[in-house]
């Protein structure tokens, strides 16, 4: 089977000689199909004969395999869906099943969990444990770190090293390793002082005699080549992120739902939440979770039925998992930030808190992923609220910056509901809400449950009575 138009499913890098004779073969077929002739029968024979010398074949049998595992369905049934009409996670899936089932000895991934739902990111866990391939990825996911990970590089400072153990020994390898470098810069500047003084001693000498003369130039030679050599690499600065969550005090009940239904994504459901409740609400992509926080938010655009009701003196503020903040576009932080009562140097040390100080007086389209996630949790500090709604966000943290938002959170004396698929942030969370495919609505009494619900598997010990249906 010719491969369709690399727009389609089927290409997704690959080799560019079978791309080519993919297309080759199209062409031959498409030609032959309009007007067939001996020439265009000729030429559909040799297509056909290029594309099997250059592993077509095989490449199809691969990614027929993969669309069954990702989608569902065999190649044939799927090879003309654009690339555009799947979701984030569905592509990534498809590239990562090529990937880890190709003959490639060595892979290089970046962020290979982004756009997966927990499913999905114990799913590449379990494929990168099994793996035999050496694979070097980038990722901020800690489970998946803490699970898969052999050998751990950092980039910091002015190289990188590497820890040749698991994430569950990272920190203390790395604090133990400041430290020693802390102390050879501190063994090396007291030799230097050491030498320095001895050279300045045997100079001084030299003046009133002249046998300490030569002495003193081959002190201050032995000197110069130990300062000519270098000091050892410094201790890595490290930049310190202090997030600080202070809303006032609300009523008990913080949030109650009545009859609340998700149009097209939820049933009818009953949901009531405390002050001081850490909710998180959980299940596979495309089950209404963002909806849900963007409707509590205020946004009226989300359709639904039935009603909720926020408590007594409870400001709600929303975390935008996409950056959604048009009343940002063309502004600098500094203004941003400015906004709440602060002048220009207040502004400043607040950015500096959330590391982002530098950012100041650029526009913010010019922000990382990242940055802008810190402006956006600064934002709902000085707004003040005290139910926070948080759409995914450790998505574009760094790990200093996740911890530091959890820190932050453990502190904060209101109420959060936040939609994520890191497992890792999940162990600062009380209850699971979870949204599943069938429109259901449910309530896990753990997280263990919870993480056994979504993933379906028997990984974690479940039982029926830790699960209480919301949803009618």
């Amino acid at each position: 089977m010719p491969p369709p138009p690399c727009t389609s499913c089927w290409c997704a890098t690959p080799p560019a000689q079978v791309r080519d004779a993919g297309l080759a073969l199209a062409a031959a077929e498409a030609a032959n199909a309009a007007s067939p002739t001996d020439a265009t029968g000729m030429a559909l024979a040799t297509a056909v004969i290029g594309w099997g010398e250059v592993g077509g074949y095989d490449q199809e049998s691969r990614w027929d395999a993969c669309c069954v595992r990702v989608l569902g369905k065999p190649l044939a049934e799927v090879a003309e869906r654009p690339i555009s009409k799947l979701s984030g996670g569905q592509r990534k899936r498809l590239v990562l099943e090529s990937l880890l089932g190709s003959d490639a000895e060595i892979l290089l991934l970046d962020e290979p969990d982004n756009f997966l739902d927990i499913p999905g990111k114990r799913w590449l866990e379990q494929r990168l444990i099994e793996s035999k391939k050496t694979i070097l990825l980038i990722s901020h996911d800690r489970e998946l770190l803490a699970a898969a990970a052999d050998a751990v590089i950092t980039i910091e400072g002015r190289g990188a090293w590497t820890h040749p153990g698991s994430w569950a020994t990272y920190d203390d390898a790395r604090t133990a390793r400041n430290e020693s470098l802390g102390d050879a810069l501190a063994r090396w500047n007291a030799e230097e002082r050491r030498l320095f003084h001895l050279f300045k001693e045997m100079k001084q000498r030299a003046s009133y005699a002249e046998s300490s003369a030569r002495k003193a130039e081959v002190m201050e030679a032995r000197w110069q080549r130990f300062v000519d050599a270098g000091p050892p690499p410094p201790p890595p600065t490290t930049k310190t992120v202090r997030m600080r969550l202070d809303g006032a005090d609300s009523g008990k009940i913080a949030l109650r739902c009545e009859g609340l239904e998700l149009l097209g994504l939820t049933d009818r459901f009953d949901l009531e939440v405390h002050l001081g409740d850490r909710v998180a609400v959980l299940g596979p992509n495309g089950t209404g979770k963002s909806h849900l926080l963007r409707l509590l938010g205020g946004d009226a655009t989300v359709e639904h039925e039935g009603g909720f009701r926020l408590g007594a003196r409870v400001l709600p503020g929303l975390f935008h998992q996409t950056d959604e903040h048009p009343e940002f576009a063309g502004r600098t932080p500094i203004a941003i930030v400015g906004d709440h009562d602060l002048n220009e140097q207040a502004a400043l040390a607040a950015l500096g808190r959330y590391g982002i100080a530098e950012c100041g007086p650029r526009p913010y389209e010019t922000m990382s992923g990242g940055q802008r996630a810190r402006l956006q949790v600064l934002h709902l500090e000085l707004l003040g609220v005290n139910l926070l709604l948080l759409d995914e966000p450790t998505d574009n943290l760094d790990l200093q910056s996740a911890e530091a938002l959890e820190a932050a959170l453990a502190e904060f004396t209101g109420t959060v509901l936040a939609v994520t698929h890191d497992r890792w942030f999940l162990r600062g969370f009380d209850r699971f809400v979870i949204l599943d495919a069938d429109c259901s609505v449910a309530e896990a009494l753990d997280r263990d449950a919870a993480l056994h619900v979504i993933t379906d598997d028997a990984a974690y010990p479940f039982s029926p009575a830790k699960l209480v249906p919301l949803s009618a």
